[in-house]
């Protein structure tokens, strides 16, 4: 027995999915629109020479007319001749200059759109931003920007002028010949109706085939980020497998698309060559009749063949639209990243360096945590709870505990990366509400444990944080970490061009931490900076990190016992909290989970532990 109930519910879910869509084209139209309307002069501009070229091609089957009559006639030929010639000079002329406009115009448009996703990836929040992989960011910027280049630009006047010449078309010929025109207008209004059910199909492929492409570049670039990897657990050819899964689907959702494309350029030249075959036959037939002269058949057949031009040219940018509209579809999705609050008008009382780093014991905590709560989404558990800690203005602070105790959690709150649901945060004494995000990382340097490399030189990214520092401050740094005869024996020296594969972990180590030194920075913050490095280096960096902790703050995620060892006081985490604070010989005596830890970094370093 049928249920009404189900049917209704059908019914209105068809109807709210209908609704949904219409706003998401009202709202992909609305983007195209954006990045049209600065340039909105210059694409009128653009309209009014096509139009000009439109009546320039609309005007020559009349003129044609006129030379047949004239020949019919006995009349001269030099005058309609001479008209014609003028109207292909002047054609091509106005064609040019219209076609560079629009040329620039969509490359200024593809700047605008590169930019405005640039700003947001550099703005957005760090954690939505990196949930998304990079691949698939780098597809939406480069990719289908060109597809949102030809929406907001070429297909805007291509549709336009079409349409006139169409219309304009239409109206001459019905000048000519009210009954030709109606057999014409009949397989047009065909044409157009099967078009308008055909759009809505091409513009879901489109979407479907970038997406696909999105994720094969998602894939692509998480691969070769992992190459060596793949290469030392043979999976290579696993991995191609996965790859060509992605670029297999790519290519199913690209021959759908085109496809669908392809079913509308046929619909639309068997139309127009269907209309030509009336007007041809039904043409003729009035010819021998006696009602129609045949310089008026020819001048209307030129008309029907100046059809196939605007329903092609309607065609093409239809489909280049639909495609546009799907690039503006994921483009919009980047508008959801989250955004860094832009700094608060108070952030001009924030902290100075009034006294060069020589701060007394009566100076605040440079870090303080006081009842922190964060999570990294709202249905994940909290990564810290309650946490409270304090790191002294002066003196390193290492940070140890299990794995998922909140040690790296702490890092990205002192970063700002991450924003507590409960408690605040100070830096200086000063709340963090009261600072905005680059003015808090004015006074912090940041060395990650997988440390990756600033695309340049070696010398761009040891100057990335501080590009004014001398050729005197580089050299003491360098010098400092053991990294000057790496640099001096490289032919370009500091102008050497840097990648992942051209250095190694050990070196790209050092090089972060030269980056970090030469910023001179309030806080220090390292997530296990020597795991890479030899013993003799690891000795070096620990006497550059003691130097300047005897005049700032450093904070160390530890893995190791050297670490360990050289903090001047250590919190031991478990479960989101700190459960134990002290130096290494008070933490041994009171604290099981740091003699736990020891223990396994005692396994590693073949360090003894001291007895309990």
């Amino acid at each position: 027995m049928y249920d009404r109930s189900v049917g209704d519910s059908r019914t209105t879910e068809e109807a709210t999915r209908t609704v949904l869509d219409r706003r998401l084209e009202k709202s992909r139209l609305a983007l195209l629109w954006r990045y049209a309307r600065p340039r909105a002069r210059v694409l009128i501009g653009a309209l009014v020479l096509g139009l000009f070229v439109s009546a320039l091609n609309l005007a020559n089957p009349l003129v044609t007319k006129w030379v047949l009559d004239s020949l019919a006639g006995g009349g001269t030929l030099v005058t309609p001749v001479l008209l014609l010639v003028g109207l292909l000079v002047i054609g091509a002329a106005v064609s040019w200059w219209q076609w560079t406009i629009l040329g620039a115009l969509a490359e200024h448009i593809v700047y605008d759109v590169r930019d405005g996703m640039i700003r947001r990836f550099l703005r957005a929040k760090v954690f939505p931003l990196l949930r998304r992989s990079p691949g698939e960011l780098v597809t939406r910027v480069t990719s289908d920007s060109l597809l949102l280049r030809e929406a907001t630009s070429s297909s805007i006047i291509g549709l336009v002028n079409g349409a006139i010449m169409l219309v304009g078309t239409i109206v001459l010929m019905a000048v000519l010949d009210l009954p030709l025109v109606a057999a014409t207008l009949t397989a047009v209004l065909i044409v157009v109706i099967i078009f308008v059910a055909l759009m809505p199909a091409i513009a879901t492929a489109q979407e479907k085939a970038q997406d696909s492409l999105g994720a094969l570049g998602g894939a692509l670039e998480g691969t070769l980020r992992a190459i060596k990897t793949v290469k030392a657990a043979g999976a290579e050819q696993r991995q191609l497998d996965v790859l060509l899964r992605h670029a297999a689907e790519s290519r199913r959702q690209s021959i759908r698309a085109v496809r669908r494309e392809a079913l509308v350029w046929t619909v639309a030249w068997s139309g127009v060559q269907g209309a030509i075959i009336v007007i041809l036959g039904f043409g003729a037939w009035r010819v021998s009749t006696g009602d129609l002269p045949v310089s008026t058949l020819i001048a209307f057949l030129l008309y029907a063949f100046g059809l196939i031009g605007p329903i092609m040219e309607l065609s093409t940018h239809l489909t280049a639209m639909q495609a546009g509209l799907a690039a503006a579809g994921r483009i919009r999705e980047l508008e959801a990243l989250e955004i860094e609050p832009a700094d608060p008008a108070l952030a001009t009382s924030a902290p100075g360096n009034p006294d060069g780093y020589l701060w007394t014991a009566e100076r605040p905590p440079a870090i303080e945590l006081r009842g922190v709560t964060a999570r990294y989404g709202p249905d994940t558990e909290p990564a810290v709870r309650q946490l409270d800690m304090v790191i002294p203005a002066r003196g390193h602070v290492a940070i140890v505990g299990p794995s998922g105790a909140g040690k790296t959690t702490v890092l990205a709150l002192i970063l700002r990366f991450l924003e507590p649901e409960q408690g605040e945060l100070l830096l200086d004494g000063v709340p963090y509400d009261r600072l905005g995000s680059a003015r808090v990382r004015e006074h912090l340097a940041y060395v990650e444990q997988e440390t990756p490399v600033v695309p340049g030189t070696i010398g761009e990214n040891i100057t990335f944080s501080n590009p004014d520092a001398s050729r005197e401050q580089i050299d003491a740094v360098l010098e400092q970490i053991r990294l000057d005869g790496l640099v001096d024996g490289l032919p370009l020296g500091l102008d050497t061009p840097l990648s992942d594969s051209s250095i190694s972990g050990g070196q790209r180590q050092r090089i972060a931490l030269a980056r970090a030194l030469l910023a001179d920075p309030r806080v220090l913050l390292l997530d296990e900076a020597t795991a890479q490095v030899d013993g003799i280096t690891e000795a070096a960096i620990h006497a550059a990190v003691r130097e300047h902790a005897q005049r700032a703050a450093v904070i160390t995620i530890a893995h190791r016992l050297s670490t360990v060892l050289d903090a001047d006081e250590i919190l031991v985490m478990k479960d989101a909290r700190v459960v134990a604070r002290g130096s290494h010989d008070e933490l041994l005596e009171r604290s099981t989970l740091y003699r736990e830890l020891i223990e396994a970094l005692h396994i590693q370093t073949q360090t003894p532990v001291p007895a309990v």
